[in-house]
Formats: structure tokens, sequence, C-alpha cells
């Protein structure tokens, strides 16, 4: 028995030692209650649960290493086009290639068969951080790392792998869902190009699985910053070094005040700094003239990081003033932050996925920022989830085969059951209702209230 934590659910838990439930969801036999918390039901279940075995590895292995073979750097993802249509379009998928200004995104559609459900959005992004040209790999019956100068590309390829599989499987075995819309987007490395580009009329589903976050599948990303990114243009005044410098204002120098003077690094535990690019300077006889600075903040508290890039700002013009040189700085806001509630039920949907296959969840706040960041700014519910890259930007970077198909096996899951989430009227009732148990509205979620389910505390525990 699988237990998400609720107030309904968690009161009546110490009377419950030593009952036993049985399911049939997702072929789970019988799970005993012995221990009054929701941790023994997860352990027991990490022990019973099997591949699904539905997932063809071979095939999903195949995928995985037919798009790393494919160069697609930010901006030039052309091919990787291509052979995402080639793989969708038989699977049932209208293809649109959606264009922009420097590249493009692709947004597939397939009809589901509940038509009580609304669409879910699987999101991955095509585009590699660069050097991807000439990869060179190893595959063992384990893992697929990079053994070249190269990173591998499971950032984030390894997630279109799986998505590609799963979809594969529901269309092999006819299996019911709900409608299916793929977003893969393009420059998500330089920027989150794609999904601030992305034509939001293409698109119908309100919530999104994004499949961009490293480390073991389990993750699930909760918070993300807001990142500011912004450029000093220092201006002094030039002259010859040799003959006549004390005519001259050296720009790399006072740049190179104000880097020392401004906030950098860690600032607290929401919020960061940093100046990650410098240029400028013509000749070594030549007393620099202008040099450009480009940093960026970011932060969770909006507060915080306004103050943290005043102060930067504030103490680069008065230092430019200071020794005679002008400043001109422009910022641009990259992302803005986003925390999903722990009461949110796309949240508690996708936790109760995890468990369903197995794997425990662990919610994680990140520095990073991705295309979720872009879907909540607009109103889409999303969620980031880890699909099993490791070291990713580097030539280190692998993936355990293993984790390439529990990341198949959570999408192939969220896909069956979604239409259990958004096809059912959620009503919080203003009274006090007594029931006996049964069946929530998620996957292995158990409701053994055998008193009152009080939704007057914020928390409504449902039946199917």
């Amino acid at each position: 028995m699988l237990l998400r934590e609720n107030s309904a659910c968690i009161a009546s838990m110490k009377g419950l030692r030593d009952r036993v439930f049985a399911t049939s969801i997702t072929k789970v036999s019988v799970l005993s209650y012995r221990h009054g918390n929701a941790a023994s039901g997860i352990g027991m279940l990490n022990m019973l649960m099997k591949k699904d075995p539905r997932i063809n590895r071979k095939r999903l292995v195949r995928t995985f290493l037919d798009m790393i073979n494919i160069n697609s750097p930010s901006f030039h993802e052309g091919r990787m086009g291509d052979y995402l249509e080639s793989k969708l379009r038989p699977l049932g998928f209208r293809v649109t290639r959606q264009r922009y200004d420097k590249s493009f995104n692709i947004i597939a559609f397939r009809k589901g068969s509940n038509k009580q459900s609304s669409p879910l959005i699987l999101s991955a992004h095509m585009d590699t951080i660069e050097p991807t040209e000439g990869i060179r790999y190893r595959v063992t019956d384990k893992i697929i790392r990079s053994t070249g100068s190269t990173v591998l590309g499971a950032d984030d390829k390894s997630a279109i792998a799986q998505i590609i599989e799963a979809v594969a499987v529901v269309a092999e075995h006819d299996i019911s869902h709900g409608d299916i819309e793929i977003v893969i987007t393009s420059a998500e490395e330089r920027g989150l190009h794609g999904a601030k580009n992305l034509d939001h009329t293409k698109i119908k589903g309100r919530h999104a699985l994004v499949l961009d976050s490293g480390g073991r599948v389990g993750r699930i990303v909760i918070a993300a910053p807001t990142q500011v990114t912004y450029e000093m243009r220092v201006t002094g005044r030039s002259a010859h070094a040799g003959m006549e410098p004390e005519k001259g204002i050296n720009a790399i120098r006072v740049a190179a005040e104000i880097i020392a003077a401004v906030p950098d690094g860690r600032i607290d535990k929401e919020t960061t700094a940093n100046i990650g690019m410098i240029s400028g300077g013509t000749a070594t006889n030549v007393v620099t003239k202008e040099v450009v600075l480009r940093g960026e903040v970011r932060g969770r508290n909006t507060a915080v990081l306004k103050r943290i890039k005043g102060d930067i700002f504030r103490k680069a013009r008065a230092i430019a003033g200071e020794r005679k040189a002008r400043v001109r700085i422009t910022e641009d806001q990259e992302y803005r932050s986003f925390r999903i509630d722990e009461g949110d039920p796309f949240l508690g949907f996708v936790k109760d996925i995890f468990l369903t296959c197995g794997i425990s969840p662990e919610p994680v706040i990140t520095g990073g920022g991705s295309d979720a960041n872009i879907f909540n700014a607009t109103g889409i519910r999303a969620i980031n989830i880890s699909n099993g890259m490791q070291n990713v930007h580097s030539s280190e970077e692998f993936i355990e085969i293993k984790d390439l198909e529990r990341g198949c096996q959570i999408v192939l899951s969220a896909i069956e059951h979604f239409p259990e989430l958004s096809g059912k009227k959620k009503r919080r009732t203003r009274k006090t209702t007594a029931f006996s148990g049964g069946l929530c509205s998620f996957p292995f979620q158990r409701c053994i209230r055998s008193g009152v389910c009080e939704s007057s505390k914020g928390r409504v525990c449902l039946r199917s």
C-alpha cells in the first residue's frame, strides 16, 4: 500500500498497523502495512516492481544512439528535426515544424482514445551543448558514455529516446490514453530560445512533463530561479601606452576594479552572481578604450535578486565615475522563477507515477533554468524531471541503460494514468464527508480514512 502524505490519510495511520490491502494496479501484488508510515510501503514496492516488458530495450538504445550520432548544436538542428519527423509520423502523430527567426521547434500531436482526458505535453530539447562534432562513445551492457573530447549528447537526447519509445509502446499495444502533445524545442542550451519562441496556439495542453534534469531517475524539480543577464560596456580613453599613457583612461583597469568590487559567487542559499565573459583591447601598446563585461544574477527571491542586481549596477557606475570613465549597462530577464506547491495536484500525480514504477520520488530545488521555467510563466503547469543523464556538459557524460529504461517507464506510466487525473472533476466538499476507504484519483494511492476526510484543512481525498 502506498500513501500520499496528506492530513486526512496520515491521521488514520496509527490504528491501521498489520492491515493488509491489495491492489491490481500495474501488476503489484499484496502490500502489507506494518510500520505506520509511507516509507515502508515504498521500500516494499521497490522490491516487488519489475521492468515493464512492453518496453523494447534494444530499440530504445538504438534510437538514442541514432540521435547522438546526429550533430545538432544550438541553431543547427535541421537533421535532428528530419529524424524526429521520420520517427513520430509512423506512430500516428501529426508533426509540425514550427519555425522562428533562428531555428524551429517540433510539435507533434496524437489524438487520444480517452475523450474525457485533457492533453498531456511531453517535452525535451533537440540541441546539445558543444562540442559534439566527431563524437566518440562506448556502449556496454550497463552504460553508454563519451570516450573522446566531446559531450555525449544525453542532454537531452536520452529524454527524446524515452519519449519516442514510450509512444511506440502506446501505439503497438493500443494503450488507452488522452491526447498526447510532444514539444521538442531548439536552442535550449543557448538561452531557451525555442521555448521562448514556441507558438502556443499550436498546443492545447495545460500540463507538461519536461525531461531535462540530470541525476538519477526519481528527481523532481519543484523550484528553479529567475535568471537576469547583463552587459556592461566600460568606456575610457585611448592613448599610446609607451609615449603618453597619462592621456588615456584604461578601460581594462576600470573593469577590473568593478569585477573586484561587485558581489560574486553564492550570495545566499537562493541567490548567485557571476561575471563570466570579458572582452576588449586592441594591442599591448594602446591604452584600452573599451571593455565589455557580461554577467548574470540568479535567484528565487525576487526582492533579493533585485537588491543584488541593483548593488552590482550602482557599484559599477560609481567606480566608472571615480575613474572618469563611462559605463553603459543593459539587462535582460532570460527566464522567471517558479515553485511547485506541495499540494499541487500535478506534482502529486508525478510523485505517484514514480511510485507506480517502483522509484522513490526526490523533490529537488535547482539553480538552473529549463524550458519548464518558460512553460510555467505562460500558464502551463510544467514539472521538470530527471531522465538519468550524468556529468552533463562535459566529456565525462554518461547514462546508465537501466536509467534510460526507467525514464521511459515513467513517461509510459504518465501517458497511461494521466486521464485518471485530468478526466476527473475534483470537487472540494464544503462539509465533512465520511467514507470507508477506496482508491483515490491517483495510481497506487489508497484512502484508508475510515472516519472523516476533512476538506476544511485544504486537502481533499478523492475516490474513484
